[in-house]
């Protein structure tokens, strides 16, 4: 079968390389890719949400499944044009996309099936959102509500600081129109974690648990990023919660699509936090997560392009998910001044060195080739991912390897999955 993977981040290098170990795959493509997915398949110069060239492209080369990736063209209704074409695409529908795309959809439908999350408001006018903002006295969560890769929510324990951000969402529109409508919500406080599931649309299949780790700096400190590194699985996840997580959140919220007519298929991906109460809902994320996809992938060991073509086709609870005992971390190496401003077009020298490492994938995020050599293009860089017999086994081998790259300014935090090996010695 030929594969269109639509999409160039470190989540796409991931999925392009456990694809191309499937014996079902003939031909992948990638558009538009970048430098890493070059080695697993055929890179296509055509922009993730390009969808009308993007079907052409599949139609002209017979692709039997499209994958898409990124947020973006999900919440623009790729699915529904390639399933139209009669092409098998792997994703939700557009409707479905809205649980990620407006999060004021996804507190409404929170709230009619009971799903536990953080008391908020929605506000589509500053003066509202304002107000409230000042009548607190509590630390608040201030969210842009629609798309904002990842870095539109900050934690303000002083109203004036969240009355600052709320203006720069709003008014100044720092996330575009992602800023149109504002999230006001309590601060949770706990551990977070990350649940990803495959869903066919009734059958729902978690994969191993992971966790995220969203601020810029060492210690959880500074601006929140894309992500700057996960491991999995997150040992504060346990059976018992995966189970309770499966039947109080999951299974709600897939239930709440079908009867809103939207069934979801592809990745639900659910950001929790683990408060002394209980899991509770912090976002969804209805494709697979970036970084989280990176380890989660490594431990993966069934056939990635089967378990899509299910999801596909309804057949779900015919799969059997097999993993890599072993715990895997990934660490971001990212651009220096990212998330703010940054410069593309560093060369990166290492990458064979660290590649070469047993039970190590240094997966490409923003990167490209320029004169035959592998340049950053993007704030994210790399994705350098380990698997170990622990997770402080794997932390210092993904380490080993971040030692061998470098390019002018690569930055990246040397705490990743420290939370999980100090749980392990609690």
């Amino acid at each position: 079968m030929n594969v269109l993977l639509i999409g160039s981040g470190g989540r796409e290098h991931a999925i392009a390389w456990k694809l191309r170990q499937s014996k079902e795959l003939d031909r992948l493509f990638i558009a538009p890719g970048n430098a890493g997915t070059a080695a697993c398949g055929e890179n296509v110069d055509i922009g993730d949400s390009d969808i009308e060239k993007l079907l052409e492209f599949a139609k002209e080369n017979r692709v039997g499944l499209a994958i898409v990736g990124p947020e973006d063209p999900l919440a623009a209704g790729a699915v529904d044009a390639f399933e139209k074409a009669g092409i098998k695409a792997f994703g939700p529908c557009g409707a479905a996309a809205q649980l990620e795309a407006d999060k004021g959809f996804a507190k409404q439908l929170m709230r009619s099936c009971a799903v536990s999350t953080a008391e908020g408001q929605v506000f589509e006018r500053f003066s509202d959102a304002k107000a409230f903002i000042a009548s607190r006295d509590e630390a608040v969560v201030i969210k842009a509500a629609g798309l904002a890769k990842g870095k539109g929510v900050y934690v303000c324990d002083d109203p004036a600081e969240g009355i600052n951000i709320a203006e720069q969402i709003m008014c100044d529109r720092i996330f575009g129109e992602a800023g149109a409508k504002l999230i006001v919500e309590d601060k949770l406080l706990g551990e977070e974690a990350s649940i990803l599931a495959f869903v066919d649309g009734h059958n729902i299949y978690m994969m191993e648990s992971a966790q995220d780790h969203k601020p810029i700096g060492d210690g959880d400190t500074g601006p929140n990023t894309g992500g700057m590194g996960a491991y999995s699985p997150a040992p504060v996840v346990t059976d018992k919660l995966m189970s309770q997580i499966s039947r109080e959140i999951l299974v709600p919220v897939v239930d709440a699509m079908n009867r809103l007519g939207t069934p979801y298929k592809g990745v639900l991906y659910a950001g929790l936090m683990m408060t002394s109460g209980g899991p509770r809902v912090l976002e969804f994320n209805v494709r697979f997560g970036d970084p989280e996809t990176q380890p989660i992938l490594m431990r993966l060991k069934s056939d990635l392009l089967e378990v899509c073509l299910a999801v596909c086709e309804g057949k779900l609870d015919g799969v059997t998910l097999r993993w890599d005992p072993r715990p895997a971390v990934c660490v971001v190496m990212a651009s220096g001044g990212y998330p703010g401003d940054y410069e593309k077009g560093k060369v990166i020298t290492g990458l064979e060195a660290a590649g070469a490492m047993e039970d190590v994938m240094v997966f490409h995020a923003g990167t490209a080739t320029r004169d035959g050599q592998v340049v950053s293009n993007g704030g994210r860089v790399l994705g350098v991912t380990a698997v170990g017999a622990d997770v402080a086994a794997a932390k210092a081998r993904a380490y080993e390897a971040v030692g061998k790259i470098a390019f002018e300014g690569a930055y990246w935090r040397t705490d990743i999955a420290d939370k999980a090996i100090g749980r392990k010695r609690r």
